[in-house]
């Protein structure tokens, strides 16, 4: 039979733990090491400079053989779990808490080439509420986990989202994954190709019961500034003097939402898009005809920052599977010691009033 005292059910105050604490540590000045390990070990700590009463002697063996079964689990401490007494700092709402850059092997359908499997970079997190404490981390990765077999898409993103969603009863939430995409690229006269990579996210977000599907590509290019061409041309004209207008490897990263009801866009898709736009992508494969033919091309297609960002407007405009978007361009002046950068926003989905203080540093190239 349990028995309650209304006693032990009460929460004590402050001066009641106090006369509890001291009757406690009166008594364990009078017990024996025994009485004290048998009603609690944690006992001894409450005797100021007492030595006598020590822990039982722990193995420092790792135990091979142990096996938690559930009754043992059920014992674990889980503190990021634990009651909304434990919060430290402000009972404020968290927007996005969880864990990036979990790497594992991902199967994708390609436009042209059939599936995939590619190193893929995973960040997923879920909001938190004000009251609490935590969330348990691996139950994110656990979710995304079950859906690792399949070849991904944004349906297979959002199985995976709705899992830990209600594993752990949160209500908004986001996935992203970032990997390495490679195509195959033809020169420009020697007729040989070589794999161009780009670097793809795709994202999933739920806020307020209200899914978006997002993709991101950086788009490498050199761009030719027009000023330094008209000026070099100027030389030759006049003067006879050789000169040679600065070009610079250039970025943009594109960021489109995906209409809920549109067509699939490929990877394929959206690459071939910023071609059209800006045709001067860097090249794979260069043997002297496609050099000499690369600098043709930048001479037929010399841009400003304002220009690129625009262009890229223009082809993401005229694709109605693209809703809201962002282009974010910066060329890394060969002239000047600094980089030329804009910013080209259409709808709600990508603005915001501040930018990060170095998203322009993360348009970086590094082949």
């Amino acid at each position: 039979m349990n028995i309650h005292t209304p006693v032990l059910d009460a929460t004590p105050d402050r001066e009641e733990a106090e006369t509890a604490l001291a009757i406690l540590r009166n008594w364990a000045k009078g017990a024996t090491a025994t009485e004290i390990l048998e009603l609690d070990p944690s006992v001894a700590r409450l005797i100021p400079g007492d030595t006598s009463v020590e822990y039982p002697a722990f193995s420092r063996d790792y135990p091979e053989d142990f096996a938690s079964d559930d009754g043992y689990k059920a014992t674990l401490p889980d503190l990021q779990n634990g009651p909304s007494s434990l919060i430290r700092g402000a009972r404020q709402q968290i927007q996005h808490v969880g864990i990036s850059n979990f790497r594992l092997p991902l199967r994708f359908q390609t436009r042209d080439n059939g599936p995939l499997t590619l190193e893929t970079s995973v960040t997923g997190s879920v909001s938190l509420e004000a009251d609490k404490k935590g969330i348990n981390m691996s139950r994110i990765m656990r979710s995304f986990y079950k859906h690792a077999e399949e070849t991904f898409s944004f349906g297979v993103i959002e199985a995976a989202i709705d899992d830990y969603i209600s594993d752990l009863d949160s209500f908004d939430a986001r996935i992203q994954m970032r990997f390495s995409f490679p195509m195959k690229v033809d020169s420009l006269r020697s007729g040989l190709s070589g794999y161009q990579y780009y670097d793809i996210a795709l994202e999933l977000v739920e806020k307020a019961g209200v899914r978006k599907k997002i993709m991101h590509l950086d788009y490498v290019y050199s761009s030719t500034c027009p000023c330094s061409l008209e000026l070099s041309e100027h030389a030759r004209a006049t003067r006879g003097q050789l000169a040679t207008p600065h070009s610079q490897r250039s970025v943009a990263r594109v960021s489109v939402e995906i209409d809920e009801d549109a067509s699939c866009l490929w990877f394929e898709d959206l690459i071939e898009a910023c071609r059209r736009a800006v045709p001067t992508e860097t090249q794979v494969m260069v043997k002297r005809e496609d050099e000499q033919a690369f600098a043709e091309l930048n001479a037929a297609n010399p841009i400003f920052v304002e220009d690129a960002a625009r262009l890229f407007c223009e082809q993401l405009q005229a694709d109605v599977r693209i809703g809201d978007f962002r282009v974010v361009a910066s060329h890394q002046e060969s002239l000047h010691s600094h980089d030329a950068v804009s910013i080209l926003l259409e709808g709600e989905t990508f603005a915001a009033e501040s930018l990060d203080p170095r998203l322009f540093n993360t348009l970086f190239h590094v082949g």
